[in-house]
């Protein structure tokens, strides 16, 4: 069951569209279920309905013209909650929905439980599925009514009510979510032959401008350079800049003029001071080394969003707020890097997982720095050739995902586990697509019968639960090929195969075959051990063998520290 509510200063008009057949002849038999004293005139069960309708306005606003006479009456006296059930719930009786009314008004302030002064107040049922209450907000006392924060109150409210009632629970949020449009917005849209409003458009286009800029000042000249958009910036008198402000080219209000929207307005996360705190002192990493030398951009942003698990199972919820928001940005950069038939899916994927990216734990912006600016560095290396980058990259992401729901389940965010499900059903799909490709040119290069027979025998010693399972799945050709490809390169399969299952259990894989393929085929683009490191990671082996007791968490794999990633 969800409420809606608002304020207005016109009971008559409410009254009558209460009462009336409705804007689309929806009102079908209008009449009161509940009052503040039981014996409300009701215009619906009246035989003179305008003379009922009138004398029922005048009793709820007999304290607002006493409070008049004193000064005291409030601008907007008039407060509106609808309520509705979902839809499959059972039908209620008027009976139910009228201790439903006095429930609400009891938990919202407007008339407290056994309060003599509470506000004077009506419940109109027009339809199967919700009932009005309408309400004047003076008191007996012609104080005005003490309903603070009325919705969060009337919510939590509903939640017992639901309960109670045996209807479906509401996922509910945490006021973190991002204006839904209005009506007008939406037809607005309709009319305009768009699927999306303005404000979603506006919304969106700030979300990718801020994916891809390194600092606040390049993130408003990202705007501002966007086709069909128009940006207004605004500074202190110090000339610092104080904020922005937004609108859509053609999207017009009445005069003729802009309708702009400020960064806040389109989302509680996208106001320019928030966008600053993300956006200060990162960027892309420069590196000296050879270009021959230097890491693929796709590795190192894969390597770190396979971090993500672990920074969220380490209790840190500040930094585990920042690194989902930072992998929020990851997937809204993505579309502008994925070939075109990827696009709609990753798009969908970025737009749902938005929700998840805000919670009410404050981010520690400064704990994502590394992650958004290996984020960055895709920019310099769009997707091309067999798309193997991507494809990594979305294997992790998958991973990632699933890890941000789960926190997000522990804390009891219910929209942000929602939205983040309904993004790993699109990120799936961009996944089988994007793994396509290159899973096949990698079959294609498949080694000879004896060498797979090999490596199918390294492949059950250091993998036994899973090895024939692997074996098993199409994509253990393209496994055997970066396999004996890193063996040519200099790489101990072997060891390979060690070191990220250790690095990552294959409980959780949608597919082993392609988990160990994108981490082997990163792995082995690292330079290979020379003989001397091989020797010492012999030496090494079997120390720890002959005394495992002292077996370091950090074991040394292909001549160099075991990167840290996660152990789910």
């Amino acid at each position: 069951m969800i409420a809606k509510i608002s304020s207005g200063k016109d009971t008559a008009g409410l009254i009558r569209y209460l009462y009336g057949p409705g804007r689309a002849n929806e009102h079908t038999d209008p009449h009161l279920v509940a009052s503040w004293d039981g014996f409300a005139p009701d215009p619906g069960r009246s035989n003179d309905f305008n003379a009922t309708r009138k004398l029922l306005v005048a009793d709820l606003d007999l304290r607002l013209h006493q409070a008049k006479r004193l000064g005291r009456a409030p601008k907007q006296h008039v407060w509106h909650c609808s309520l509705r059930t979902s839809p499959g719930d059972r039908v209620l009786s008027d009976d139910e929905w009228a201790t439903i009314a006095r429930r609400i008004v009891a938990a919202t302030g407007i008339a407290p439980e056994g309060d003599p002064d509470g506000c004077r107040w009506v419940a109109v049922r027009h339809a199967e599925d919700h009932i009005h209450i309408a309400a004047t907000k003076v008191r007996g006392d012609l104080r005005p009514a003490r309903h603070w924060n009325d919705y969060l109150t009337a919510d939590k409210e509903l939640a017992i009510i639901e309960k109670d009632y045996g209807l479906q629970q509401v996922i509910r949020g945490d006021r973190t979510a991002a204006k839904r449009p209005t009506r007008a917005e939406q037809e607005k849209a309709h009319r305009t032959g768009h699927q999306r409003t303005a404000r979603e458009r506006l919304r969106s286009t700030v979300r990718t401008a801020v994916s891809v800029a390194t600092s606040p000042e390049e993130f408003l000249d990202i705007l501002a350079r966007t086709d069909n958009v128009h940006v207004d910036i605004q500074y202190f008198p110090s000339g610092d800049i104080r904020g922005y402000k937004i609108a859509l080219a053609g999207d017009t209000n009445a005069a003729g003029d802009p309708i702009w929207h400020s960064g806040s307005k389109l989302a509680p996360d996208l106001s320019f001071p928030k966008i600053r705190e993300r956006l200060t002192d990162i960027g892309t990493t420069p590196t000296t080394a050879p270009e021959n030398r230097r890491p693929d951009p796709w590795h190192q942003a894969t390597a770190a969003a396979e971090r993500i698990p672990t920074r969220l199972n380490q209790g840190d919820d500040a930094a585990a707020q920042a690194n989902i928001a930072a992998f929020g940005e990851a997937l809204d950069a993505l579309p502008i890097l994925a070939p075109k038939d990827l696009r709609p899916q990753l798009q969908q994927a970025a737009s749902t997982f938005e929700r998840a990216t805000r919670s009410r734990v404050r981010a520690q912006q400064d704990q994502a720095r590394a992650l958004r600016s290996a984020i960055r560095a895709l920019l310099t290396t769009p997707v091309t050739g067999d798309g193997a980058g991507l494809a990594m990259f979305l294997d992790v992401a998958l991973l990632a995902v699933t890890a941000a729901a789960h926190w997000h389940q522990l804390r009891q965010h219910d929209q942000q586990v929602t939205a983040a499900h309904q993004a790993l059903t699109h990120l799936q799909t961009a996944y089988q697509e994007a793994a396509r490709a290159p899973l096949a040119s990698l079959a294609q290069r498949q080694p000879p019968a004896h060498t797979i027979e090999r490596h199918a025998k390294q492949l059950r010693a250091v993998v036994p639960d899973y090895a024939e399972q692997v074996l098993e799945d199409p994509a253990w050709a393209a496994l055997a090929t970066v396999l004996t490809e890193s063996e040519t390169a200099g790489h101990d399969p072997e060891r390979l195969l060690q070191h990220v299952t250790r690095q990552r259990t294959l409980a959780d894989a949608h597919s082993a075959a392609q988990v160990l393929t994108w981490r082997i085929l990163r792995l082995s683009q690292r330079q290979a051990p020379s003989a001397r490191a091989r020797a010492a990671q012999t030496r090494s082996t079997v120390r720890s063998i002959s005394s495992p007791a002292q077996v370091s968490p950090a074991t040394t794999v292909q001549g160099g520290p075991a990167p840290r990633g996660p152990h789910r």
